[in-house]
Formats: C-alpha cells, structure tokens, sequence
C-alpha cells in the first residue's frame, strides 16, 4: 500500500487568476501536476523592499507527487512573472485513497 506522503500540495500566489490559469495549465500540460486549483480573490500582505504591502492575488493549490517537487519549481520559475515567487510545497498525511491513487496515476502516465 503506497503512503499518503508520497503526495504533496504546492501553493502559489499570482498577480492574478489569469497568470494563474496559464501557470496552470503549462503545468498539467507537460504533466508534471494532477491538478491545480486557481483560487482568485485573496489578499496577500507582506513586507516588500522595506514596505508593507498589499496585493490582491490569486493562489494556485498544486497536487503532484513528492518526488516531482524538483521539475514543477523550475517550470513555475520559468513561467512566474514574480522575482520571488512565492512555491510552498506540504506532503499529505492523509486523504482519500481513491484521490490520491489519482494523483499518481497521471504521474505514472508522464513517465
């Protein structure tokens, strides 16, 4: 039986939903993700330069294999318009078998 954690969730913030949907999209494409949800309408705020700031944006919520995490950051680097942008990844410890069986099946596909 294979572990949960061999699964992660990668976050991404973007100026917007736009930009999001084409990161995503290049993503799932070259089949490096499963899935990515682009969720519009958050509000980041950060120090920036010195300043405090506050930006509406968006948040890319990335499903992918553990072991895939090196290849999806370098294409969200290649496609971000951020110098720094924001890339979390977070391992799984527990979900839906049958979801997470998914997740791996469009990984095993790419390969």
């Amino acid at each position: 039986m294979k572990r949960p954690d061999d699964i992660q969730v990668i976050f991404c913030s973007v100026p917007d939903a736009g930009s999001g949907e084409r990161i995503a999209r290049y993503l799932v494409e070259h089949r490096l993700v499963a899935c990515v949800n682009v969720i519009p309408g958050i509000t980041s705020v950060y120090r920036w330069e010195g300043k405090v700031t506050a930006d509406s944006e968006a948040l890319l919520k990335i499903k992918a294999t553990a072991g895939s995490y090196q290849a999806i950051e370098t294409a969200i680097r290649s496609q971000h318009p951020y110098e720094l942008p924001e890339i979390i990844a977070v391992p799984v410890s527990n979900g839906w078998s049958e979801y997470l069986d998914w997740i791996r099946i469009q990984h095993d596909e790419a390969l």
